[in-house]
């Protein structure tokens, strides 16, 4: 198996299918209501900011994997568009779940050559030091969404 591949596989692990850590974000997220994702618990981000957020970055490696520019900044990265509805609430998980499948399938396709070469900018270091945050990151979010929905099942008890 190619390391692009590899690399694809684990992506599709921690955000649509995976266990290596005895969940994902789709399981995790699949039971969630729009009331839940967007209640705050304390200092906390929403659930639905944390989905927001991680897929800010995936749609945006998406545009640079296929071709385009890096237009993603870091301070835009929590600017949701307000959820007011359970219909609001899956059209964002559908984005997410969209752009988490073409994020994978473009890096299976890539050979892993690439894997090495600058990714848009030199302080950005390689492609595939940049596929590997995209992994390290969803899991990061995950354990906070995890939390989180722990505290929210409790209070509603």
């Amino acid at each position: 198996m190619s390391l692009s591949r590899q690399i694809a596989g684990q992506f599709k692990e921690v955000q649509l299918s995976g266990t290596w850590v005895a969940t994902n974000l789709k399981t995790q997220l699949s039971d969630v209501t729009w009331e839940q994702a967007t209640t705050k618990v304390g200092p906390l981000n929403t659930i639905a900011a944390l989905a927001f957020h991680i897929n800010y970055y995936v749609a945006g490696l998406v545009q640079v994997l296929e071709g385009g520019p890096l237009d993603i900044r870091d301070k835009y990265s929590f600017d949701m568009p307000p959820i007011h509805s359970q219909a609001d609430w899956e059209k964002l998980l559908d984005k997410m779940w969209a752009d988490a499948e073409k994020f994978a399938s473009l890096v299976e396709q890539m050979p892993d050559e690439r894997l090495w070469e600058g990714f848009v900018d030199e302080k950005y270091g390689n492609y595939y030091r940049n596929l590997l945050g995209m992994i390290e990151h969803s899991y990061y979010h995950l354990g906070q969404i995890v939390l989180i929905k722990k505290i929210l099942m409790q209070q509603d008890m």
